[in-house]
């Protein structure tokens, strides 16, 4: 006979202790209107100072975008031609 499993007799529950309660419970506290505006106040000041300082010259920007988009090209015609060239799997 097995005696780590018990079997409950017919008609009867197992009884399990009572769960505890939680009877020193802090308040919750709540976020007033001047913490929230504090934390605005520190959002938009982190993001400010991150912006950028020195605009970029329009020629820089067009400089740029014309290289990102060279770079892309070049990137897709060496895929495709890998694809074309190499045996497939």
């Amino acid at each position: 006979m097995n005696t780590t499993t018990t079997t409950a007799l017919p008609g009867r529950q197992q009884q399990h202790p009572p769960s505890p309660t939680v009877t020193n419970r802090a308040p919750a506290r709540r976020v007033g209107l001047i913490d929230r505006l504090a934390l605005r106040l520190g959002v938009a000041l982190v993001a400010w100072s991150r912006r950028q300082r020195v605009l970029d010259a329009r020629d820089e920007r067009s400089h740029r975008v014309h290289s990102a988009r060279a770079t892309e090209l070049r990137e897709r015609q060496m895929q495709r031609s890998a694809m074309l060239m190499l045996p497939p799997r």
